[in-house]
């Protein structure tokens, strides 16, 4: 099959039927992938200005935008979306322009069946490329966020170490960091926080600093107090001991997930829930046999807060990433829609997919 078959094949699977085949804007505004994927993925957007001034990226996915246009018709109506065209990412090495393919179900009224769809679309595009025995990694957000939930520690550090979920280096610093506490540096304790602030203006002030530029007095010393509350609130050891064997599990699914179950134990904290709804999923991603193989990381997640679920990366016999994909129910939800909205999708890499077919 040649190249041009091959694409054309792609683009009658991503615009099947009950498919909406959408194209959207090239340049689109960065402020929601700012506030969304964070300045991580910020710096791999290729920026450019309008003669009025504002601000645009060029499009760095599909997911977002189609989100964005989908809020528009109503957050809960049922909507299939597939496309095919080029996305613009900063790269250190290959172009900053290349294709990527995919579908997105946002507010399926059945969540399993909808997740059945997208793998068996992600299945049929590796079956145009002839791929048929990839390696699947597979994460669940869920599990993490059970574990941490249930785990002994202040609440405070509970969102922080969320926050770093699929982030191995910033998770381990973190946790090294939690594992050597300090003495907060000494200060005015205790003091409220304008007498902070003005405490910050008069050292600012003797210093020959400005007022107004950057972070002001009052933020701070709001900034101040928030280190001050997080330094004196201490995680267990036992606790940072039992996130990092956590993060540590890796390999075949069933005995991964098994061996979470037994970690859970261990340590007192009851897991069923989250770890049938994992191995069901996981059933669900072997497709009937069709894809095994499968490895399940418990570290393993996209580097975005609104995904949700299990999520899962395909990749070929070269080891690049082929489909990334999973369930990212708080997508919409922090797009402005009231409540979280049952979502799940894949994206595929065209010119990674037509390396592998060449192999």
């Amino acid at each position: 099959m040649s190249a041009e078959t091959r694409r054309e094949a792609l683009k009658s699977l991503v615009s099947g039927e009950g498919v909406n085949f959408v194209t959207t804007p090239i340049l689109i505004p960065p402020a929601p992938y700012f506030d969304l994927a964070g300045e991580e993925f910020g710096a791999r957007l290729i920026l450019t200005t309008g003669a009025d001034g504002a601000e645009f990226c060029l499009r760095p996915d599909f997911t977002l935008p189609i989100a964005i246009e989908h809020l528009k018709s109503g957050a809960a109506t049922p909507a299939a979306y597939g496309y095919l065209g080029p996305i613009f990412r900063q790269r250190t090495d290959g172009p900053a322009e290349f294709d990527q393919a995919g579908l997105e179900l946002l507010a399926a009224p059945d969540a399993d069946a909808a997740l059945d769809q997208v793998i068996a679309f992600a299945r049929a595009a590796l079956d145009i490329y002839g791929i048929t025995h990839p390696a699947i990694r597979v994460g669940s957000i869920d599990l993490f966020e059970a574990l941490l939930a249930k785990a002994d520690m202040p609440d405070v550090w509970r969102p922080r170490i969320r926050a770093r979920f699929g982030h191995p280096e910033a998770m381990s610093r973190l946790l090294t960091r939690l594992a050597n506490p300090h003495k907060p540096a000494p200060g005015p304790e205790g003091m409220p926080v304008s007498d902070i602030a003005d405490w910050v203006s008069e050292l600012l002030l003797t210093n020959g600093l400005s007022l107004t530029e950057s972070r002001g007095p009052e933020e701070i010393a709001i900034r101040y107090l928030e280190k001050q509350a997080l330094e004196a609130a201490h995680v267990p050891e036992a606790t940072i001991a039992l996130l990092r064997e956590y993060l540590a599990i890796a390999g075949d699914a069933d005995a991964a997930l098994s061996a979470v179950e037994t970690l859970a134990d261990a340590n007192g904290i009851v897991l069923d829930a989250p770890l049938q709804a994992a191995r069901q999923r996981l059933a669900q991603l072997r497709n009937g046999g069709r894809l095994n193989g499968l490895v399940f990381d418990a570290g393993f997640s996209p580097r975005l807060d609104y995904y949700t679920g299990i999520t899962f990366e395909m990749a070929g016999a070269g080891g690049e990433v082929l489909v990334s994909g999973g369930q990212y129910d708080r997508l919409l939800r922090r797009l402005g829609a009231g409540s979280d909205v049952p979502s799940v999708g894949c994206a595929l890499w065209v010119d990674r997919l037509e390396k592998e077919a060449g192999r």
